[in-house]
């Protein structure tokens, strides 16, 4: 996610005959594969947001380094898809490229498939890696082609012939997550999920996310930046667990531990042979969460059961355990968090500190604390302008100077071996303009009318978010990114099934999920405001027609104070801000000296 805003015009030319040369290399594959395009997403063959580097094809191609995006090329053409997170970012890395950006989710931008459908003729075919896109991506562009004469066709992957220097596939060890903090063995989680499969009418299931793997086997590995899993599939059915895994990644330990857990193992690489000769009557598969190529590879004679995989929900409902340690994680995140946010207000005035040198110096307060493995993703560290970059993240070239004025936004995360976090806060380093004021309070009044909703039990994350939009709709802004996301349990920082977004999702709520959030306002060459904390579903008894749910706030550092227009806040909101800072207080002082706990004591006084 690098975003070099300021390169030289000598890096500039490179990068430009570097990217046509690759857009040559892989034209050049398309005739003898009988096709007029080739498209190339973002992901992996387990249909990752963040992939190893091996897999970062999409990246190479075109020079954009945003996590999301896709680039379709054709023989003349090439363009870039991606969301408002990455339209700054990506505007900047494809210059020169002669790559189109081409903004998702804005009136008049086409699809994919519709820009397809505009410069190929009936009969032509579109070229894919069968092993980078899943069933239902494969059948809707099938579906919305079909009309025009136009086929996909599966070229393999055209990278393995043009990729000069291509990393090698992750090859370091994974590892056992001890009892202690995943609080069901791997044992049980088979034996639940074999109980859901009776439920789906499927004999066995095959699953391909790397976080659904992880979490089922209670194993843990490095093979994705600041995601602790394991490239990996994993099949189950009434007899029997199989893992597909690289026999290098596996040590006696995990070998001996997965013997003991009645799962047996088999080199990743022949998944697709094992499905070929799979004698079972159904298999369960996920289709938007397995890839076209393992889906093909599925023998006739057993029937496909389409259906969700039962690993995301089980998985995304935390037990006992996993939540008295994610309490923990987030006592020691806040403490680092407070000695950072009190280094940061004395630091600041000097000139200087940068936007990565407060980088570093987080990293550096949090990895001091106990069970720290890690960021969860890099931060991002934006000032003034760049806050207004959704996903920027700080380089050499494009690192700003800290000055006692506006607005540093800083997200950042940790991983812990008792949890994830993943926390934003918007700091006022001294005076704010009029507008800066107001746009951070009404995004603060947007979290706070979220993390105090009281709902029926039932409710998808879609009808509440509203509640985090409607103080900025009232003053005719928005924001493009989803209000809440889930977070895994030492895993994947972004987790399904749950959500909380303008966008359907049929998922509800249950107790037991965590999720974001982080309502936010970004305006381009001036400042962005994001505040963000982690939350709790929980039980708030009884109503009419039936059980009711809320939010427990996980989050444990202070909000600023600084930039608030007191008067834009109800009487309840600051009533909630200031019950969050007491519990703040209390949580953390205990773990800090006499001076830090002076600080927090300032930093978290009522409004």
């Amino acid at each position: 996610m690098l975003l070099p805003l300021k390169r030289s015009y000598t890096q500039y030319v490179k990068m430009e005959k570097n990217i046509k040369e690759r857009l040559r290399a892989l034209r050049a594959t398309f005739a003898p594969k009988g096709i007029g395009a080739f498209i190339v997403p973002s992901t992996d063959p387990h249909l990752s947001e963040y992939v190893a580097p091996h897999w970062k094809a999409r990246e190479w191609i075109s020079g954009f380094t945003g996590s999301a995006g896709t680039v379709v090329v054709t023989e003349s053409e090439a363009g870039l898809w991606t969301d408002s997170r990455y339209f700054l970012q990506a505007a900047e890395e494809l210059k020169g490229s002669g790559i189109t950006l081409y903004k998702e989710g804005l009136p008049g931008t086409p699809s994919v498939t519709e820009f397809l459908s505009e410069r190929l003729r009936s009969g032509e075919a579109v070229g894919i890696d069968g092993k980078m896109f899943s069933v239902a991506q494969v059948e809707q562009m099938e579906r919305e082609l079909a009309p025009r004469g136009i086929r996909i066709r599966t070229a393999g992957d055209p990278m393995e012939r043009i990729w000069e220097g291509r990393p090698p596939m992750p090859q370091d060890p994974a590892f056992v997550y001890g009892l202690q903090y995943a609080g069901k063995s791997c044992r049980e989680k088979v034996e639940e999920i074999r109980s859901e499969l009776k439920g789906a009418n499927a004999e066995a299931l095959l699953l391909s996310s790397l976080d659904e793997i992880a979490w089922t086997l209670n194993l843990r590995g490095s093979d994705v930046h600041c995601n602790p899993v394991v490239v990996s599939y994993l099949m189950i059915t009434a007899g029997e667990t199989v893992c597909f895994i690289a026999p290098e990644k596996v040590t006696e330990e995990v070998r001996s531990y997965l013997a003991e857990e009645g799962v047996s193992l088999r080199d990743y690489a022949e998944v697709e042979d094992y499905l070929r000769a799979f004698g079972g009557r159904s298999l369960l598969l996920d289709p938007r969460k397995t890839s076209y190529a393992i889906r093909s590879a599925v023998n006739p004679s057993c029937a496909v059961v389409p259906g969700e995989s039962p690993v995301a929900l089980l998985k995304a409902v935390r037990n006992e355990q996993e939540i008295a340690g994610v309490h923990e994680a987030m006592r020691k995140d806040g403490v680092a968090l407070v000695k950072f946010l009190r280094w940061l207000e004395e630091a600041v005035p000097s000139g200087k500190e940068t936007e990565l040198s407060v980088d570093r110096k987080l990293r550096e307060f949090r990895s001091a604390q106990p069970l720290y493995m890690g960021e969860s993703f890099d931060t991002i560290a934006g000032y003034k302008e760049h806050a207004a970059i959704v996903h920027y993240t700080a380089t050499p070239e494009s690192d700003a100077a800290l000055r006692p004025e506006g607005l540093l936004l800083i997200d950042s995360g940790a991983q812990y071996l008792d949890g994830t976090t993943d926390i934003t806060r918007t700091i006022a380093l001294g005076e704010l303009t009029e507008e800066e004021k107001t746009d951070y309070t009404l995004i603060l009044k947007g979290h706070i009318d979220l993390a105090m909703a009281k709902f029926p039990a039932g409710t998808r994350g879609a009808q509440l978010d509203v509640l985090a939009r409607m103080p900025i709709w009232k003053r005719g802004m928005n924001f493009l990114h989803g209000t809440g996301h889930g977070v895994g349990h030492f895993l994947n920082v972004h987790e399904g099934p749950q959500s909380i977004r303008m966008n359907e999702n049929p998922v509800t709520l249950r107790p037991g999920m965590v999720t974001s959030n982080e309502p936010g306002v970004y305006k381009a060459g001036s400042h962005g405001v994001r505040i963000e904390n982690l939350t709790l579903v929980r039980k708030a008894g009884e109503g009419m027609f039936g059980a009711y749910l809320e939010f427990e706030t996980l989050t444990l550092c202070p909000i600023c104070k600084k930039g608030i227009r007191k008067e834009l806040l109800t009487a309840e909101e600051t009533e909630w801000l200031n019950a969050y800072h007491e519990r703040v207080y209390e949580s953390l002082s205990p773990r800090l000296d006499a001076e830090e706990r002076a600080w927090l004591r300032q930093a978290t006084a009522p409004l």
